[in-house]
């Protein structure tokens, strides 16, 4: 049988894409504080270093273990693996939904994100099985594309089950939909397309022959690698910090929106994800370049955060659009990917692309406790109605966090190494 049999075709993306909702689901975790932030804060009596210490957890469980995660997916079933990890995001949003103590609430979030580590290498593991890779950066934004509609549903749509159901509901149907996607995943997803036994075997012996450490070692001690998890980080500051955490209560209290107006913003910065992740991939695969299209990114999304911060009176439709074009210009984050799996033997896919991704959960676990420390340095201590009240000033203090930080990208980007969209042969 044709070893290309499969790829590419109506079967492949039913494959990828159904393994991207878990990937979907993982994002919904991710982001779900963010319109319930004060309820949780209220709930377990945090200040706001604390609530970003709880939001962290989740963080720094999958920083933990998505290298082991990308190590497992090369020489494991992919399947099997996403079927394990669901089952412990599920399992850990029903424990959350049911908390009642502090430490009960981050044992839930810490198991949550032990078993989303395996969200997106399992679809890029897949996607490089299913896909030729000239297709990759638009695959690969796609599946971003997915992960982004759960951030969106996360805002209004989640803002308005939890003034139906109480923050507790809404987090405990979340879990309810974890078991209608375990099903889909059951039924739908495959490991290899037709025809591809035979380089699913070299790719084995070749594992085989690197051996363990050895393999372990080459993606470690190569620098692309982490150049990509780098940009790929300082990139995700939005995502983290505006999407996960802090960006309602910022609108809330220093543009004085609604609540559920602040949410419209934030469903906003992830429609400009959606778009922008399979805009860039596009881009990319068109002009076969990589590097190129990061730069321009890093660049852009310098100019529209300063924007945000220091230009006064933004009307609502005006911040929904600067939401927006701060999600799409900062989408170049997805090209870190395909790269990283060009510059690595395609047996050590999932492990290479684990270094990258573990780089981006350790900026959460730093990011967020920072921005609350940053936010409350020079805070007066003024609370109205139990609600923490902080002002301009605060706020600029700890967004100058992510201008910062796409300046840094932009110099990082100059170290990556351009593959020209063509996988290196080894």
């Amino acid at each position: 049988m044709d070893a290309k049999q499969g790829l590419g075709t109506s079967r492949a993306w039913w494959v990828v894409l159904t393994a991207a909702l878990f990937f979907f689901y993982v994002f919904i975790q991710m982001n779900l504080f963010n319109p319930i932030n004060q309820q949780i804060k209220q709930a377990f009596d945090l200040t706001a270093a604390e609530l970003g210490g709880l939001g962290s957890m989740f963080f720094a469980a999958n920083a933990l273990f998505l290298f082991p995660a990308g190590i497992l997916l090369d020489r494991f079933s992919t399947k099997k693996l996403i079927l394990l990890a669901l089952s412990f995001c599920i399992i850990g949003t029903f424990i959350f939904g049911l908390a009642n103590a502090y430490w009960q609430a981050a044992a839930a979030r810490f198991l949550v994100g032990m078993g989303a580590s395996f969200c997106f290498l399992s679809c890029m593991r897949l996607a490089s099985r299913w896909f030729q890779p000239s297709r990759m950066a638009f695959v690969t934004g796609i599946v971003i594309t997915v992960a982004m509609l759960g951030g969106m549903v996360a805002q209004t749509p989640l803002a308005l089950v939890s003034s139906w159901l109480g923050w507790r509901g809404a987090v405990l149907a979340n879990a309810v939909l974890g078991i209608i996607i375990f099903a889909l995943v059951f039924f739908i997803v495959e490991d290899h397309p037709p025809g591809s036994h035979e380089n699913t075997l070299q790719d084995k012996a070749h594992l085989k022959q690197l051996g363990f450490w050895q393999s372990i070692r080459l993606a470690l001690l190569n620098p692309q690698n982490w150049y990509g998890g780098l940009y790929t980080s300082l990139m995700n500051f939005p995502i983290f910090l505006l999407g996960a955490l802090w960006g309602i209560p910022y609108l809330e209290q220093i543009h004085h929106l609604t609540h559920l107006e602040a949410t419209y913003a934030t469903a906003a910065l992830f429609i400009g994800v959606i778009i922008g992740s399979p805009v860039y991939g596009w881009i990319s695969d068109h002009i076969e370049r990589r590097v190129l299209p990061m730069m321009v990114g890093a660049v852009i999304s310098v100019v529209v955060m300063v924007l945000l911060m220091y230009v006064a009176d933004w009307s609502l439709s005006s911040l929904i659009i600067l939401f927006f074009l701060v999600g799409l210009v900062t989408s170049s984050q997805v090209l870190t990917y395909p790269t990283v799996a060009e510059l690595n033997p395609s047996s050590l896919t999932s492990t290479a692309v684990g270094v990258d991704s573990a780089t981006v959960m350790f900026s959460g676990v730093i990011c967020q406790p920072l921005f609350g420390w940053l936010l409350e340095r020079h805070w007066d201590h003024q609370v109205i109605d139990g609600v923490s009240v902080y002002s301009t000033q605060n706020f600029n203090a700890a967004l100058l966090m992510m201008p910062v930080s796409f300046v840094i990208a932009l110099v990082i980007a100059f170290l990556i190494r351009e593959t020209h969209c063509k996988a290196l042969q080894y």
